[in-house]
């Protein structure tokens, strides 16, 4: 393991003693409604100040802080879902300066992997919540795999082998492929939910299923035998998180260790709990919640960035010929992009805004989102992530040398990146989004939130070339990548439209106003 003294250079942050005021002050949506909690939540958070990059094991303690505080449930993303995404946009807002990688860290325990058992626990899995919480047990989530994960559609090749015998489970990394791979928190979490196939006794495979693992006796103690893995090195941003690769060699864990409130073993045989709701859908569910949050946290960050570039251009005056000193914020070009960027991150805001009430609605419920929702999560992910790393590229552009000093924030415009492939890469998810549509358009049907002239005219592009491909369904395949740049235009067609129309269907159950009356 390598031991990291110095910060890497492109981590240096701004120093806290030298910039006043605590950037957390502003407030974020929602923040108003739920004031109380809002300013205890900021209070606990305030240590992350002093959060450096490499130091993980600091960053992990400020966690379990904030666990033990009780202020946010590990249940709350079932029971009191608006307060949920409002402490992620409260996170992203008021110490991503300082320690971008904290932001991942808490959505990881939250969302991903106790949000997970939450989603697929039964009773006596929840009942051992309370007592994690209260000895501050850090959770990390085992999807990503060297080769499969979470941008195979949950296909992964991590084994999780029944014993009848024993009535236990045996979870092994049978190649270097299985291996786990960038897991946030792998290095210093107790816990762990991985995602692995459960294969019965005769070898007979039931798919991806999660399970609630032991790595370590306590947070950021020795590894347990059957657990070895390894840090992934040093990262362009976010420094101040680990992420690691992990191997299970034999691993044996109770029977109870199963998340099965879907999908279980009884007297030996496999059991289907709930017709029609599978287990790996289940599992999705914490990418449709996590989708949200990796938007609401890119547009915080983007915001941030123009809000400062914006203050600097208004007060920098420049030379003129009549000797007017306008400020740098006259010029044609900063002034359109600055209109540009604040009408764009605006309904962005707005459109994922929509979404997560909508969202809010289906987890109280314990539902799983309809077709239109999960949709309009995933293009609210892409455009957010896409839209907000092309304004930062074009504002870079156009700041001169601001856009290389510190305090600029440029510097730590990788965050925009983690974002990008967080919970569904964005071009996966735009193939997706082109698939989905053709499937539709193959059989007549309009899909879920309806269509446009630009995708009818995209679609039957497509089809023409899938069907003029010989070799069968290899031809196909080659047509498909052939048409790439159509299958994108297709899916931007389908954000475009989303974007446009989604959001005046929503019900007015689901609207922004509304959720904050029930918080």
């Amino acid at each position: 393991m390598v031991a990291y003294e110095r910060a890497h250079p492109a981590e240096a942050g701004p120093d806290p003693a030298a910039a006043g005021a605590w950037v957390g002050d502003a407030l974020v949506a929602g923040e108003a409604a739920d004031a109380e909690w809002a300013a205890a939540f900021r209070s606990a958070l305030e240590p992350g100040r002093d959060l450096r990059p490499f130091d993980h094991g600091a960053s992990t303690r400020l966690l379990q802080d904030v666990i033990r505080s009780g202020l946010l449930r590990l249940t709350d993303v079932r029971d009191n879902p608006e307060r949920f995404f409002l402490a992620h946009r409260i996170i992203a807002q008021a110490i991503s300066d300082y320690a971008p990688g904290f932001w991942v860290r808490f959505t990881v325990h939250y969302n991903l992997c106790f949000g997970t058992v939450v989603a697929l626990g039964e009773e006596r899995h929840l009942a051992e919540l309370e007592a994690m919480e209260r000895a501050g047990d850090v959770g990390c989530f085992g999807l990503t795999e060297r080769h499969a994960g979470v941008n195979s559609g949950l296909v992964v090749e991590t084994l999780a082998r029944y014993d009848a015998a024993s009535d236990s489970f045996v979870i092994s990394s049978p190649a270097d492929g299985a291996c786990k791979n960038w897991i946030s928190s792998g290095l210093q979490a107790n816990k762990a939910c991985v995602v692995a196939d459960l294969i019965m006794p005769d070898g007979t495979s039931r798919g991806a299923h999660a399970f609630l693992v032991p790595l370590r006796e306590r947070v950021g103690g020795a590894l347990l035998p059957g657990v070895s893995m390894g840090d992934m090195g040093v990262k362009t941003i976010a420094n101040d998180l680990d992420n690691a690769w992990i191997r299970f060699t034999e691993l044996r864990v109770p029977h109870s260790a199963l998340l099965s409130r879907y999908g279980d073993v009884v007297d030996g045989a496999y059991v289907q709990k709930k017709a029609g709701v599978k287990n790996f859908q289940m599992i999705g569910q914490r990418l449709f919640s996590g989708r949200v949050c990796v938007a609401q946290a890119a547009m915080i960050f983007s915001r941030k960035i123009f809000d400062g570039a914006r203050r600097y251009a208004d007060g920098k005056l420049c030379w003129s010929p009549d000797g007017s000193s306008p400020p740098l914020s006259d010029l044609p070009q900063l002034r359109s992009l600055f209109a540009e960027g604040q009408a764009t991150l605006d309904g962005l805001d707005d459109f994922i805004g929509r979404a997560e009430a909508a969202l809010c609605d289906v987890l109280r419920r314990d539902a799983i989102p309809s077709l239109e929702l999960q949709q309009a999560i995933a293009v609210g992910k892409v455009a957010c992530v896409e839209r907000c790393i092309s304004l930062l590229v074009r504002l870079k552009q156009d700041m001169g040398s601001y856009s290389l000093m510190a305090e600029s924030g440029f510097q730590r415009a990788d965050f925009l990146q983690m974002c990008k492939f967080a919970e569904g890469d964005s071009r996966i998810l735009s193939q997706k989004m082109a698939r989905d549509r053709m499937t539709d358009f193959a059989k007549g049907r309009t899909p879920a939130g309806g269509s446009s002239e630009a995708e009818e005219v995209l679609c039957a592009q497509l089809a023409a070339a899938l069907a003029a491909a010989e070799g069968g369904r290899g031809g196909r395949a080659a047509a498909w990548n052939a048409s790439w740049r159509t299958v994108y235009r297709l899916a931007d067609a389908i954000q475009d439209r989303f974007l446009a129309t989604w959001d005046a269907r929503a019900s007015p159950a689901a609207r922004p106003e509304a959720i904050a009356s029930r918080m």
